[in-house]
């Protein structure tokens, strides 16, 4: 289905000329799912991001659907049963974005986990989450744990617990809720700015103003509804709205490194206290050719748009994996490969520190109308858009003629997977493969990349399939042609970081390809050459952002 510049275009007139039902500021993981849960009641929605989707919090994550079994030392027993529980909706609903790992969970003499509380814990884990029996933990010794991933450290270890999680590619998660909420009738567009917020007499709430960035057109919208959903954003609209009385967001950074699997060999997800004795705990989890290690959990007080990467971040994680595994050689700022960062939105409670508040979410009524809903994770989202709908839909069919109707999304698939689900996902993608390399002439390794990253909708790709023209390989240029029609690329970036990750996990490659990608789209989109300009300064600051601590002599 097109989804494409043509689209906006047209979406974002008919959000100017027509009465929405709801309106919903921000395109992260939580907006788009507003907007898909919203769209599938019979609301007609409309939804604004000011970049591209997924750009701020959704694309910049520790990439996990998971349960958040660090938060049962919070006694955040509600929260950990109801996202454990989503894993598995999020995981049927687009299992070619979703992949079930086993993660390890080591404890060592004088850690914060032991044999008994470790195996305590993971029951109970599985046991909120309702996790299937082959999916249960299970505990081994240490020399068994270390056959098992070799470069644990061995001095103290005492055991490992391992149990399951979900990784995901959380701005592609992200762009297929969206996708699926544009097929299902909602009005999208991404590079509009929201700069005022409308109210009637009353001082109601009535829509926006905006800015089109990409074109530079203003104008109106407006909506019996509005609903802020723009992460870290989300006091920046209260305060347009002047409710941002009581709780407010703190915003904490998040750091990640990527490094070659040559370097950092793990054949295993791991989960690990950091040697600091400072409470918080990293993952290092392997990822296509790389392993990826994180994260950092600072405050931050700047502006969110582009949290910085310090030598301080790196030297963190650097020297918390050093300590936890016994590498080949010591790593150092070389062999960091690609890195991201990004700040999470959570409520702010008093007497707590970064490292221990709650991501619970949390929905704000002001007395405009004005909704905003802020906190939560990733593996949540779905159940986030379903409370704040919930209370939406039910002002409207007190008002309207609307009739409320319950969620609709629990079984819903989303764009790209139609694939069978759980059950059939292995089928499927054994038959698209070999799609791939008997009716396209792909290798088996690249068709199976292509498959996995568009799920039901790999056919599409498939089909841009072409001769190469300059440095861009035929399945890049598919990939690349495929995102202009049917995935809103608007900019290089949202192709070379979002859509494809090749930005972080092949960042070599992305390097090579820039250009190129940015030749193609400058003559697709006809661009003048202060666009192309400003378009290849985008992409080489957040080439600087990715590297700049390597010659940072601070």
């Amino acid at each position: 289905m097109e989804f494409s510049t043509k689209t906006r275009a047209a979406d974002l007139t008919k959000m100017s000329s027509e009465l929405l039902d709801i309106l919903v500021i921000g395109g992260g993981i939580t907006g788009s799912g507003i907007t898909l849960d919203a769209q599938t009641r019979g609301l007609q929605t409309g939804l604004l991001e000011m970049r591209d989707f997924a750009s701020g919090t959704s694309s910049r994550s520790t990439k996990l659907v998971h349960g958040g079994l660090r938060y049962l030392k919070q006694f955040a027993i509600k929260e950990v049963a109801e996202v454990g529980r989503e894993r598995a909706i999020v995981y049927e609903n687009a299992p070619h974005v979703t992949t079930p790992l086993k993660m390890m969970l080591p404890f060592y003499q004088g850690g914060t986990f032991g044999s008994f509380t470790t195996g305590i814990g993971l029951d109970i884990y599985d046991r909120l989450a309702r996790v299937k029996k082959s999916e249960r933990k299970f505990m081994l010794p240490p020399a068994k744990s270390l056959q098992r991933e070799p470069y644990l450290k061995e001095a103290g270890l005492k055991g490992t617990g391992v149990y399951v999680e979900y990784r995901t590619d959380d701005a592609r998660l992200t762009l297929e809720v969206v996708k699926k909420a544009h097929e299902k009738g909602a009005y999208i567009a991404n590079y509009v700015k929201v700069t005022e917020l409308l109210y009637d007499d009353q001082h109601k709430i009535t829509g926006v103003a905006y800015t089109d960035t990409v074109t530079g057109a203003t104008g109106t919208i407006h909506a019996r509804k509005v609903i802020n959903a723009a992460g870290p954003w989300v006091d920046t609209i209260r305060k347009l709205d002047g409710s941002d009385q009581g709780k407010h967001l703190h915003l904490t950074k998040g750091v990640h490194l990527v490094i070659d699997n040559a370097k950092f060999p793990l054949t295993n997800a791991i989960f690990f206290d950091t040697p600091f004795n400072d409470g918080r705990m990293m993952f290092a989890i392997p990822r296509e050719g790389k392993t990826y290690v994180g994260t950092t959990d600072t405050t931050w007080q700047a502006d969110p748009l582009e949290p910085n990467i310090t030598k301080e971040d790196v030297n963190y994680i650097l020297n918390a994996t050093n300590e936890m595994f016994d590498l080949p050689a010591a790593l150092g700022f070389a062999d960091v490969e690609s890195a991201w960062s990004g700040v999470r939105p959570l409520i702010q409670e008093e007497g707590k520190g970064p490292s221990e508040i709650s991501r619970k979410d949390e929905i704000f009524h002001a007395p405009s109308g004005l909704f905003s809903i802020a906190g939560g994770k990733l593996t949540g989202y779905r159940k986030m858009a379903e409370k704040i709908v919930d209370r939406v839909a039910r002002e409207l069919a007190a008002e309207t003629a609307y009739t409320y109707q319950a969620t609709q999304t629990v079984a819903l698939r989303l764009s790209g997977g139609a694939v069978g689900g759980d059950a059939g996902f292995a089928a499927f993608v054994a038959e698209a493969t070999e799609q791939g390399v008997s009716e396209y002439d792909l290798s088996e390794a690249d068709a199976a990349k292509l498959v996995h990253r568009y799920g039901s909708n790999v056919t599409a790709v498939y089909q841009e399939l072409k001769p190469a023209t300059n440095s861009l390989l035929p399945v890049d240029a598919a990939m690349l042609a495929y995102g202009l029609k049917a995935e809103l690329v608007v900019h290089p970036l949202d192709f070379l970081l979002r859509r494809s990750s090749q930005m972080l996990f092949n960042f070599a490659h992305m390097f090579a390809i820039k250009d190129d990608v940015i030749k193609t789209m400058a003559a697709y989109y006809d661009w003048d050459e202060a666009t192309i300009k400003a378009m290849r300064a985008e992409v080489d600051q957040q080439i600087q952002l990715r590297t700049a601590f390597k010659t940072d002599r601070r």
